[in-house]
């Protein structure tokens, strides 16, 4: 019998499905790529430092991070982020600058027409 491909996280996978479903009903291009960003192996996915996205995002954006986002670096400005993951220093220095750090699942329930948000690898 073939091994499973793809995430096996039950969590995962049902993210998955979800931004598909948004996607195709909203015909929102983004969630359909983010979608099969996170269906990649662990491996394969991205991991994003806080200095990338201090240096690529604007005042009181929104970036949606298709795997984890470490805490190498700070923040100058109040962004909202959106992970699958972040590591608890992360997590505290985002907080710190004023800013938030969404699961993908609440930034698609917040913003389901995926307007203003930034796909970052």
């Amino acid at each position: 019998m073939p091994r499973p491909t793809g995430p096996t996280n039950p969590v995962l996978r049902r993210l998955v499905r979800e931004l598909r479903t948004a996607g195709k009903k909203q015909g929102v291009k983004l969630w359909l790529d983010l979608a099969e960003r996170l269906e990649r192996s662990r491996r394969a996915r991205a991991e994003v430092n806080l200095s990338h996205l201090n240096r690529y995002s604007g005042e009181r954006g929104t970036i949606v991070v298709p795997g984890k986002v470490l805490a190498a670096g700070k923040l100058n400005h109040v962004i909202s982020v959106a992970a699958f993951k972040f590591s608890a220093a992360a997590r505290r220095k985002i907080m710190a600058a004023g800013g938030n750090a969404l699961t993908v699942q609440q930034l698609l329930e917040q913003n389901p027409s995926g307007k203003g948000v930034k796909l970052m690898e």
